[in-house]
């Protein structure tokens, strides 16, 4: 439960951090990856690789978690350890510079490519998936609609990306905003994890109580 608290706020300060470092950066257009180019870049490619670790450990425990509540697990923690991978594997498939023309982009470019697409794909998904399991459990239906509100705002968020760089011809008057609209989806998912694993520690802590004051 620590590693889903702690993965995401290490995770958006440090690439925040970053930026704000680099110069001729520019958060509103540059995508968070363009951060593992340059002499700096081992910075979030490390960050990639931690936040992944710490997120495929919390998918680890929300499985062993529902399991010890009597339930099945579920696809929802499958989801996130799939989406742990996808982000420890893109801090070392580095992408490529923006602007690369496809037929000559380098394979690591192409894999990272893959991977932010499974990614970006399976955050709102995930989301989903939990609301659905969380409207059933009474404990916690309270998440409920804040996780549906959070996968919509990815969703709108990852649409409109996909809009704009696989549909609408470049340039488009929205590939300025690129990388705002890449943290649209970004930051509403690493709050949800937050807020999930906070809420999975202090049930799982009131659990713990209950069992210690009956205990002999």
């Amino acid at each position: 439960m620590w590693a889903g608290m702690i993965g995401p706020v290490l995770f958006v300060s440090t690439f925040v951090l970053e930026a704000r470092r680099r110069v001729g950066y520019d958060s509103i257009s540059m995508y968070v990856s363009a951060l593992s180019l340059g002499p700096r870049g081992w910075v979030q490619v490390l960050n990639f690789v931690v936040f992944g670790l710490l997120l495929l450990a919390f998918a680890r425990g929300v499985a062993a978690r529902f399991r010890s509540a009597g339930a099945p697990s579920g696809i929802g923690p499958t989801l996130l350890a799939i989406i742990a991978f996808g982000y420890l594997l893109s801090g070392p498939f580095v992408m490529d510079p923006d602007g690369t023309p496809r037929n000559v982009m380098s394979v690591h470019g192409t894999i990272h490519g893959i991977l932010g697409g499974i990614v970006f794909l399976l955050m709102p998904a995930n989301c989903f998936v939990f609301a659905r399991r969380f409207r059933r459990n009474r404990e916690w239906r309270p998440l409920r609609w804040f996780t549906l509100a959070a996968g919509t705002m990815i969703a709108v968020a990852v649409v409109t990306l996909t809009i704009a760089t696989k549909v609408v011809p470049a340039p488009n008057a929205v590939n300025p905003w690129l990388g705002l609209i890449q943290r649209a989806a970004i930051v509403p998912f690493m709050a949800w994890l937050f807020i999930f694993a906070f809420t999975l520690r202090r049930v799982h802590s009131q659990i713990e109580n209950i069992f210690t004051s009956i205990s002999p």
